[in-house]
Formats: structure tokens, C-alpha cells, sequence
């Protein structure tokens, strides 16, 4: 990483150890206090994803594998509803009824470091809708790229009323992210169904 922020700590780690997944090499800063979740491994593969997090405040910053969109040549170039639905697919994981008033208010494009690889920054808000029938508004920042065989975005967000205490924070993860396929295959076990083929 280029520079930490001070009070971040930087977190690398590989996406798809078991074979079970295209491998990616993941990096980005988290505050220092925020818990790190990372993929489960069992006979099966992996399970799981990249996360951090303060969650008892709302607080996160997670890891998306959009394979369904397939590796993209150019996502600095992609159109608006590209990014709305790569998010919408990041924050509905875990169900299409948990969310509303999705909305994107802004990208920016930034250049990697390696390969003129292309980061775009996303400024995002939604309604949250949990399963007490609370209505929870939420916004946040996100970084997409496309390196390997899919789209990857780390989007974080907070709740409403805490963001703009937290922006600058969610910016500086946003901004730190990236992520690497090259190589990582020499490394990584084969899929399982690739040693009997």
C-alpha cells in the first residue's frame, strides 16, 4: 500500500483459497478497531467473504464477487446502472427484499498501480429494511474494479445519521482497496473437479 491512514490498519488476504473460487489477492485499510470476518474453509471449499467491521454501530466495509457479470475490459467506462446494479447485487446477498430507494449519486474513476488497472469510486445511499419492519437509511462508498473472471467491489457504508462523522473514513477504505487475479492460480490449489478431468 501506498500510505496507511493513521489509525487504519492494512488487511491482505487471499479470496479463494480452496479452489472452489477464481483466487484474488484482496487489499485494503480498516479502522484499527473494526472486526475482521474472513471466508470459512471446509470440505465443501469456501464459504464467505472479506469483511470489516464495527457492527454494533452499522459500520462496514465488504468484499463482493460479482461473477454473473463476468470480467469487464473497461469498468472506468461502464454506465451508471452498471454500478447501481453490481451494488444493488452486493447489499442484497443475503435477500432482494431488504433494501429500497437505491440510489447512486456519484463515480469517480481512479487508476491501480499495476497494469493500468482501473478503480471507480461510487457514492451510494438505499433504505435498509430489517426484519423487526424498521426502515434504516444508509449510505455509503464503494471501489469496483474487474480483474480475473469477475467484477469486485468492497463497498462501505454506515448509517445516515452517522455518515458524515464517518465519510472520511469510508472514503479512505474505499480508496485503499485493491485487488489482484494474476498468478494467484500457481498458488492456489485447482479446482477439485480439474485433478480427475
Amino acid at each position: 500500500m501506498n500510505e496507511i491512514p493513521g489509525g487504519f490498519s492494512p488487511l491482505l488476504e487471499i479470496w479463494g483459497k480452496s479452489g472452489n473460487r477464481s483466487p484474488l489477492l484482496v487489499n485494503f485499510a480498516h479502522p484499527l478497531d473494526w472486526v475482521v470476518t474472513l471466508p470459512s474453509q471446509d470440505m465443501n471449499g469456501e464459504d464467505g467473504t472479506i469483511q470489516a467491521g464495527e457492527y454494533a454501530k452499522g459500520d462496514t466495509a465488504t468484499l463482493f464477487v460479482y461473477q454473473d457479470a463476468g470480467p469487464v475490459a473497461n469498468v472506468a467506462e461502464q454506465p451508471k446502472s452498471f454500478f447501481e446494479n453490481a451494488l444493488i447485487k452486493s447489499i442484497s446477498q443475503k435477500g432482494a427484499n431488504i433494501y429500497q430507494d437505491f440510489k447512486v449519486t456519484n463515480t469517480e474513476v481512479r487508476n491501480g498501480e499495476y497494469k493500468d488497472q482501473k478503480y471507480v469510486i461510487v457514492d451510494f445511499k438505499y433504505t435498509l429494511l430489517t426484519g423487526a419492519g424498521f426502515e434504516v437509511q444508509r449510505k455509503g462508498v464503494a471501489s469496483v474494479t474487474s480483474v480475473g473472471d469477475a467484477v469486485e467491489v468492497l463497498w462501505t457504508a454506515t448509517i445516515a445519521a452517522r455518515y458524515k462523522k464517518l465519510e472520511p473514513n469510508l472514503r479512505s477504505i474505499a480508496g485503499s482497496f485493491r485487488c489482484y487475479a494474476d498468478g494467484l492460480n500457481l498458488v492456489v490449489p485447482k479446482k477439485i473437479e480439474d485433478e480427475f478431468a
